[in-house]
């Protein structure tokens, strides 16, 4: 109740009384001793602050101790997703586990693990190194509107207040709440006190330029702090009578520490944030308890860091426990508040219909294809944020999210709950453009180079078809193209036709491995696959396509033959794929195995090859050690060698390290490779120039064979690499030395996929 209408109340009950008195007929006074006096109200405000705000957990966590009742809860940025969480009616460890077991890193990607991708995205990542797509939108390049569009945020938070999506306004709440935003077109302060609750804590963080802005009932909301970051009034406004104020806010720096554009920017924004502060503070009066944990220089990124800010809460709060003990109930009332409160979280509604929101229409046949199993479900959270991530992480969609919703009210019937689903267009799509890039040095005068860009013109057909273009220059030049044709909305089947033109350099090494010729080998393909997908792990494909092409010596004697085929190919192949990363994988593993016939088309000879190719990783982590045991192997079923076409190579940074890239060749191969990294630096493994850094050696043994009958452990050789390795946003980068235990070795710098 606000102070408005107490104020009313108040004045209608003495006109009331002194109508009596005027009039002969007072009331009899009481001879029975009067009741207990009623405690205060008591109204919690929560500042802003980022991963500062955690402190406000262990004030909770005091006030909890002391017995302390909230009656009302305002707060902005970070406090209001603490005090949200605590409003929906969880207690303080459940918001401590829920604050410190969440990977935050994690939930500030908007990509979903690679583990749970589509299998057709895991392929993309073997090829182009730069993490993210550039959009192409009317012949203008665009990017994104926020560095994160907050989906996976969105979704946690969607999950923890499930139980009390039914509510519509947050009075109803367990506790009565408030979240404060800013409306980034007009710069107003928006109070939010009704709606959906995950949005309100989602909008009220939302840091302009870091998280893309929240968009609700017609506004576009972004970070509380801008236009007030510690909202005194707000919850001043919610019939308290005595506050508990928690600023968690920025600390303007030291003149010696504005030493960037990026602190003196920083101190732009603190210095504006805190004359709010200071404003909002002056309104307090003697009654209010005010809290200032003292952070410090604690960043407001530091996500990391949660327990150690939690802890500097609890202090900052036990400075003030005479004072908050006097606003103490006894353990019994406390309990039965407490109960009370927890009693909101309800059991979850059945699911009874499905509602596409308005904008949202392009995607509705996807949305009842992904959804429509869950009517008569009982709503889950982790179910549903599964769902999600199935459609989003195609990469076509700036926000996907789902929300209770009550139908209308029919008399006599109780009340049905149903999916109300968003979608949103990429802002910066629906085209887009992803690169790669390649680089080998041996510190021997050799040098490879190539480039490439994707073009993918997204959802061509109703059903998410892609039209994809392939460009690479460098060392071996490339054009492809292939049309992705998925046969339903949810259908695991589809059809590839591709084509595709490249150069590429055979090398040709003597009895001692010394390159004596070098063949340039021009190849024209073009076919159809189809496919299979098994779940998001793996995938069973089979195919034909036609290749032919010219191989003309480059670099040896002029008068070594140039080489003409043609050939109709059929293939087979099963593919899966569970690791967690491409580049330096962590756990996981992956598995190839497939068939390739080629069959002569041009010439009378009617010659064919057949081949079989294995691949196999596994990868095991123990804290920040890393163990990957990786072999491979292949092998040609008859005797008609073409060397231009079918045989296999080994050579290279771990495929034989302490062998030139490429110099072993033949019909036969196999290798098996034991790998061990570290991942090294500072706090959260960052090191040089703040990107995951790797210490590692690699154990390998293999060779090539003429004749299967000579494969054999003994013949195989032995090599060896150390290496230093880097995680970069290019890719991996790798410094290697290389050994062979005939006394040959190799130098490298590389930069591109080695699993």
């Amino acid at each position: 109740m606000n102070g408005k209408v107490r104020k009313t109340r108040f004045l209608g009950a003495s006109l009331a009384v002194l109508a009596l008195t005027m009039s002969g007929t007072a009331p009899a006074q009481e001879t029975a001793s009067p009741g207990p006096k009623a405690r205060p109200r008591i109204g919690l405000v929560l500042s802003g602050g980022g991963a500062r705000g955690a402190a406000h957990i262990g004030v909770l966590k005091v006030l909890e101790e002391y017995h302390v009742p909230i009656d009302a809860i305002a707060g902005t940025s970070m406090g209001a997703v603490v005090g949200g969480l605590y409003a929906s009616g969880l207690n303080a460890a459940d918001v401590e586990r829920v604050m410190t077991s969440l990977d935050w890193e994690d939930a500030f990607r908007d990509r979903p693990p690679r583990t749970d991708l589509n299998f057709r995205r895991k392929l993309e990542d073997q090829s182009f190194l730069v993490k993210f797509p550039l959009g192409l939108k009317g012949r203008k390049f665009r990017l994104p509107r926020g560095l994160v569009q907050g989906q996976k945020l969105t979704q946690t938070l969607r999950s923890l207040t499930l139980p009390v999506a039914q509510v519509q306004h947050f009075d109803d709440l367990a506790i009565p709440f408030r979240a404060i935003a800013t409306d980034i077109v007009t710069g107003e302060r928006v109070v939010m006190d009704h709606g959906d609750l995950t949005t309100a804590m989602r909008a009220s963080l939302s840091a302009p330029g870091v998280f893309s802005p929240v968009e609700t009932e017609g506004r576009m909301l972004v970070d509380g702090g801008l236009s007030s970051n510690l909202p005194i009034d707000v919850a001043r406004e919610m019939g308290v009578d005595i506050l508990i104020v928690v600023d968690c806010g920025f600390p303007l720096l030291e003149r010696a520490k504005l030493d960037s554009v990026a602190t003196v920017s920083n101190q732009m924004l603190a210095i504006l944030i805190r004359h709010n502060a200071n404003t909002q503070r002056k309104s307090l009066t003697d009654r209010d308890v005010v809290i200032d944990p003292a952070l410090g220089d604690f960043s407001s990124l530091d996500f990391g860091e949660h327990e150690k800010a939690i802890r500097l809460g609890e202090a900052a709060a036990r400075g003030a426990a005479q004072r908050l003990a006097a606003l103490s109930i006894s353990a019994e009332e406390f309990e039965q508040l407490a109960d009370t409160r927890s009693a909101v979280r309800k059991d979850l509604p059945r699911v009874e219909f499905l509602r596409v929101d308005p904008g949202s229409e392009r995607y509705a046949g996807a949305i009842e294809s992904l959804f429509g199993d869950q009517i008569g479900q009982v709503a889950n959270g982790e179910r549903l944020s599964r769902r999600v991530a199935e459609l989003y992480g195609q990469g076509n969609l700036e926000i996907f999210d789902y929300r209770l919703l009550q139908s209308d009210p029919v008399p006599g019937q109780p009340p049905e709950y149903g999916l109300a689903l968003t979608t949103r267009r990429n802002s910066w799509g629906p085209n887009y453009l992803r690169f790669g890039l390649q680089l080998q040095n041996d510190f021997e005068g050799n040098s490879s180079f190539n480039a490439a860009a994707r073009g993918t013109l997204a959802e061509i057909t109703k059903y998410g078809g892609e039209w994809v273009w392939d460009l690479q220059i460098g060392e071996t030049p490339r054009v492809a193209t292939e049309v992705y044709l998925p046969v339903g909305y949810r259908s695991r089947c589809f059809v590839a036709p591709h084509a595709e033109f490249q150069i590429r350099t055979l090398p040709i090494v003597d009895d001692e491995e010394r390159i004596v010729a070098e063949y340039r080998v021009r190849t024209t393909d073009y076919g159809i696959d189809l496919v299979r997908e098994l779940g998001n792990y793996g995938e069973a494909r089979v195919g034909w396509s036609r290749t032919f092409g010219t191989a003309r010596v480059r670099v040896g004697d002029p008068v070594l033959p140039p080489a003409e085929f043609d050939s109709s190919n059929f293939f087979a192949e099963y593919r899966f794929d569970s690791v967690d990363d491409v580049n330096f994988p962590k756990r996981g593993s992956t598995f190839e195995l497939g068939w390739r016939g080629e069959r002569e088309v041009k010439g009378a000879d009617g010659s064919s090859a057949d081949l079989l190719v294995y691949d196999q990783l596994w990868a095991h982590s123990w804290g920040r050690n890393t163990g990957i045991l990786w072999t491979s192997a292949g092998t040609r079923l008859d005797d008609n060698i073409d060397v231009v076409r079918s045989y296999f190579s080994l050579g290279g940074f771990l495929n034989m390290s302490g062998v030139a890239p490429e110099t072993l060749n033949g019909p036969h191969f196999a290798i098996v490779r034991g790998i061990y990294y570290r991942q090294v630096g500072t706090r959260g493994g960052q090191g040089f120039l703040d990107v995951p850094v790797y210490i590692g050696a690699s154990l390998e043994k293999g060779n090539v064979w003429d004749s299967r009958r000579d494969i054999a452990f003994s013949s195989a050789r032995t090599n060896g690499s150390l290496f230093v390795g880097l995680d970069t946003l290019l890719g991996p980068v790798y410094f290697a030395t290389g050994f062979d235990d005939g006394g040959g070795s190799a130098y490298y710098l590389f930069l591109g996929r080695t699993f």
